[in-house]
């Protein structure tokens, strides 16, 4: 379902009027943070750092771990 001009002219227009004209800025600076907070915390799971990798194996670094086997 998609939000059209017109339902979002309303929304906009209830937001002015809940929030007031000057706390609309902050709002969407805070949620842009918030959204780029969260995009660097999934990209953090998705992708673990080299000592996470390292931990995972004992605290053996993958090079240290191949030449033991």
């Amino acid at each position: 379902m998609a939000v059209g001009t017109t339902e979002m002219a309303i929304l906009i227009g209830i937001a002015v009027l809940f929030f007031g004209a000057k706390k609309i800025p902050e709002l969407a600076r805070s949620l842009g943070l918030a959204k780029g907070e969260y995009e660097m915390a999934v990209s953090e799971v998705r992708n673990p750092s080299e000592a996470e990798r390292d931990m995972d194996r004992g605290g053996v670094s993958e090079e240290a771990s191949s030449e033991s086997e």
